[in-house]
């Protein structure tokens, strides 16, 4: 059903829709915007001329319109690739290239914003600052400065009105998610409704630099005794919602070759540290860095206190948790892989994520035991976990498995991290660095800690559903006694039954008056007998004949329902 709150943003956003609609039909994608049932938007598109971009694939034009309706479809298309578990590799690997670079705003706009949010004049706040944005993306722009104590810092400020535009495309885009679910079969596999309303909570979160700065303060605590990882230190005094003020990382990105050689990096090493920041995020602290692309990873040069170098992090917007239940879940599927435990991996798949009403459960078994059998015994230096990882993933989606967002921003980090160490290294295997944690996960499992961690928290469980029953049973019995329980029957197949046992009553109440008119004589009289009685007796014969042969054939009133 249309949400009719949304209809007065609609109106308001025609022009947008228009430029929606047309992009999609310019891009091949019409066939979906025609079955939509949206006069309107039919009716705009009817008579749009535009070419088919027949020479490329679906994929490539799906991201290509991505780009074309800007900042909000470039964010909700980045958003989607990481849910390979419902789009599928293909289409996750092509949104992957989506660049959300946009124009910098006028200095003078970003001077306005700066000092609004700090409540400062802009000379006060820093010594120097560079007007010229080292990066402008589709939120913010990043300035190079300096403090009044000599700090080179990294200044990130938030576009103005990139809030109110990208909550009116939201809008846009829910409407367009409902009326797909509703209208477009093939597209109901991908959810559309839940796709969009986890994008719109994910880029409300970003839009907050708070969060950022907050996951920052994380990572350098965990990372702290080790002074080979460096995430750039935030200032809370010169940051709020919408400013982010950083340590400046002087540092070279991976995805510049030349220059990391300039600089004398060992590729091969500089691949397996960075391999490893990223598993230690994730099976020791449970908190990680859910984007490591090239241009995030820095190379920074050796000092006195770092003689080998160290890895730089930038980026810290999009973060996964992993709380102890859902660790328990990966650990058990890891050693299930290990053992090449396709019922063991495959209940773990189900149970931590959302099947439909009727998933086969057998035959996803059988998939996930083909690929396990596939891999199994493969030498090392020939296997690749991205390629794995996208063959498991591609498997969830076709059975309509929708895991939860952390798993899948997890999966999209293992497969991204092994691209980006294959860009420094093509021997870079992660499976290798993955082996030490495997023992890890092992040996934690049986730990005597863990499992009395596990005793406790169950023993917690059962406390406090032994707490909470009397309470419940006392709401149970008012309610009884105030008549707030119900109970519904649920009757199947008594239709028929209840038609069955009406219709005799008819054909027997048009027996007995038929009869008594027959025998009393009822006029008008044919040869002596009551045509209305005669008449009667004969239409209750047929139809009661009628009813017994239903009920021979079928158990019900009409025949035609032997097939439902």
């Amino acid at each position: 059903m249309t949400d009719l709150t949304a209809i007065p943003r609609l109106a308001r956003s025609l022009a947008r829709v228009v430029e929606i609609a047309r992009t999609l039909v310019k891009y091949g994608l019409g066939d979906v915007l025609k079955k939509l049932d949206y006069n309107f938007v039919r009716r705009w598109t009817r008579d749009t001329e535009v070419a088919r971009l027949s020479e490329v694939t679906r994929e490539a034009r799906i991201r290509l319109a991505l780009t074309e309706l800007g900042t909000t479809f470039i964010k909700f298309g980045q958003v989607l690739s990481t849910r390979r578990d419902v789009i599928g590799p293909a289409l996750g690997e092509e949104l992957e290239k989506l660049q959300s670079g946009v124009p910098a705003d006028p200095f003078d706009v970003t001077r306005a914003t700066l000092e609004a949010e700090l409540k400062r004049p802009l000379a006060e706040l820093f010594a120097e600052f560079d007007e010229v944005p080292l990066a402008s993306a589709s939120i913010g722009q990043v300035h190079r400065a300096t403090l009044r104590d000599g700090r080179r810092v990294a200044v990130k400020v938030q576009h103005p009105g990139i809030a109110r535009r990208i909550e009116d495309d939201t809008a846009i885009l829910a409407e367009l998610a409902a009326l797909a679910e509703r209208f477009v079969p093939e597209l109901r596999t991908y959810r559309p409704v839940k796709l969009v309303a986890e994008f719109e909570r994910t880029l409300t979160r970003e839009l907050d630099f708070r969060r950022e700065l907050r996951h920052l303060q994380l990572f350098r605590q965990a990372f702290a005794r080790d002074p080979c990882v460096v995430f750039p230190e935030p200032l809370p005094a010169l940051s709020t919602g919408r400013v982010l003020t950083m340590e400046l990382l002087d540092g070279t990105p991976f995805n510049r070759p030349d220059e990391l050689r300039a600089a004398g990096a060992d590729f091969a090493a500089l691949a397996q540290r960075g391999a490893r920041v990223f598993l230690d995020m994730v099976f020791r602290d449970g908190f990680f860095h859910a984007d490591p692309h090239p241009g995030n990873v820095l190379y920074l040069r050796p000092t006195l206190e770092r003689p080998g170098g160290a890895i730089g992090l930038l980026d810290a917007g999009m973060v996964g948790r992993i709380d102890e239940r859902l660790r328990e879940r990966i650990e058990r599927g890891v050693v299930a892989a290990i053992s090449k435990d396709s019922v063991a991996l495959t209940e773990q798949v189900v149970q931590v994520g959302e099947v439909p009403a009727h998933f086969d459960a057998a035959a996803l078994q059988c998939e996930v035991a083909d690929q396990l059998a596939f891999y199994h015994g493969m030498p090392l230096e020939q296997f690749q976990l991205g390629p794995a990882l996208n063959e498991m993933t591609d498997a969830v989606r076709r059975y309509q498995v929708a895991l939860p967002p952390t798993v899948a921003l997890l999966l999209r980090m293992l497969v991204m991290l092994e691209g980006t160490g294959r860009t420094l290294s093509p021997a870079f295997n992660l499976t290798e660095l993955l082996a030490p944690y495997q023992r890890t996960l092992v040996m934690k499992k049986l730990s005597p800690r863990r499992l009395l961690r596990r005793l406790g928290t169950a023993v917690e469980d059962w406390d406090e559903l032994l707490r909470s029953l009397p309470r419940r049973a006392g709401t149970l019995f008012r309610m009884v006694q105030q008549d707030g329980v119900s109970v519904q029957l649920i009757h199947r197949h008594l239709e028929p039954s209840v038609n069955r046992l009406v219709f005799g009553m008819m054909v027997s109440a048009l027996f007995v008056g038929s009869s008594l008119m027959w025998a009393f004589g009822a006029p008008p009289l044919v040869w002596g007998a009551s045509a209305f009685g005669v008449a009667g007796c004969a239409a209750s014969a047929v139809l009661g004949y009628r009813l017994y042969r239903a009920i021979q054939h079928t158990g019900r009133l009409e025949e035609r329902d032997e097939g439902e």
